[in-house]
């Protein structure tokens, strides 16, 4: 279990840390953005071990 905490924080650090570079050269960013970014994260926390091995690219289309 302390196995799956640490692999969906570090997913979720490392797509947070993607977002950030993606968004940081920007003055404005819309909500939905936002809204998409922060729901991938909760997605990667509340994720089981099966389902966050199946995640291939978390980073939302709006952002990339």
């Amino acid at each position: 279990m302390t196995e799956t905490i640490e692999v969906n924080i570090s997913e979720a650090l490392a797509l947070i840390d993607e977002g950030l570079g993606l968004t940081m050269s920007r003055e404005l960013m819309s909500t939905n953005e936002v809204a998409d970014l922060l729901l991938d994260v909760r997605s990667i926390l509340a994720a089981t071990p099966t389902e966050a091995a199946a995640t291939e690219d978390p980073i939302p289309a709006a952002i990339s």
